[in-house]
């Protein structure tokens, strides 16, 4: 009788003492069970089921779209593709901002329906409410603080947040007040490098950046965007690792080609 080899979970602790030991963290976003068996089978270690689904697959110009029930399909999907990988899903907006009830029975439903395995939220003091409630439920929270794209409307623009003396002082304090609260990890997004590495080495949990330079414990991209599927987005912070727009597109052009021609299928390609 062979023994299967126990697998070796990924977990929020793992995380900590990754930061502890000065590993860096990868982190990449997933929304279906092919891409997350990959991301997994390649060691990334979080798997984050993000809103940015509703740009990337669902071609909405924000990420305010998407619905809770959107989300725990997307999560659902992912948690089915993955071994190791530890899965973190984004509370969408309108599902947690003013009313912490909300937030505790959307965090709930994500945990019970999907199999995920922590939740991710957008802001710091104004939300303070929302995170306890759903921490007190064992639910484990990630922040999420700089640039908050389900805010982009207040915002008005995607550009680099807390460049002023102001929302950097709030940004570090919110940072050191999610870690108060109980929150696992936080993810930077957008903000100048030197106000990261502050941030990092102020709080003891992992610090995850998209955008906020090389001092943090870990990054995270759209898996979208570093593998060159969505073509137009370029901003500085992105490293494409693969063209699969232009070897996709090939393919299918390739593709079309044969069936026109009556190439494909061949004598060996059907019975």
């Amino acid at each position: 009788m062979s023994i299967s080899k126990e697998v070796k979970r990924i977990t929020v602790h793992t995380l900590r003492q990754m930061k502890d030991s000065g590993e860096k963290i990868a982190m990449l976003t997933a929304y279906d069970y092919s891409m997350a068996r990959i991301l997994d089978d390649a060691g990334i270690e979080v798997l984050l089921v993000g809103d940015s689904a509703s740009n990337v697959m669902a071609g909405h110009e924000t990420t305010l779209p998407i619905t809770l029930d959107q989300m725990i399909y997307h999560a659902s999907s992912v948690v089915r593709g993955i071994q190791k990988a530890l899965v973190v899903v984004d509370l969408p907006f309108g599902t947690y901002q003013g009313n912490s009830k909300k937030a505790l029975s959307s965090a709930i439903r994500i945990m019970k329906e999907s199999g995920a395995h922590a939740v991710k939220i957008e802001g710091g003091q104004e939300i303070k409410e929302s995170i306890k409630r759903i921490l007190s439920a064992g639910v484990p929270v990630m922040g999420h603080l700089g640039l908050t794209p389900q805010s982009i409307y207040k915002f008005g623009t995607y550009t680099v947040r807390a460049k002023e003396v102001t929302e950097a002082e709030r940004l570090k304090s919110d940072a050191i007040l999610l870690e108060k609260l109980g929150c696992f990890a936080l993810v930077l997004e957008k903000i100048p490098a030197d106000l990261a590495a502050e941030v990092t080495a102020s709080v003891g949990i992992p610090v995850i950046g998209i955008g906020a330079g090389d001092q943090v414990d870990g990054q995270v991209l759209v898996t979208h965007d570093m593998l060159g599927i969505t073509k137009d987005f370029k901003p500085r912070f992105l490293r494409r690792y693969v063209d699969l727009f232009e070897s996709i597109h090939h393919a299918a052009g390739s593709y079309r080609k044969d069936v026109k021609s009556g190439d494909f299928p061949n004598e060996n390609e059907q019975y």
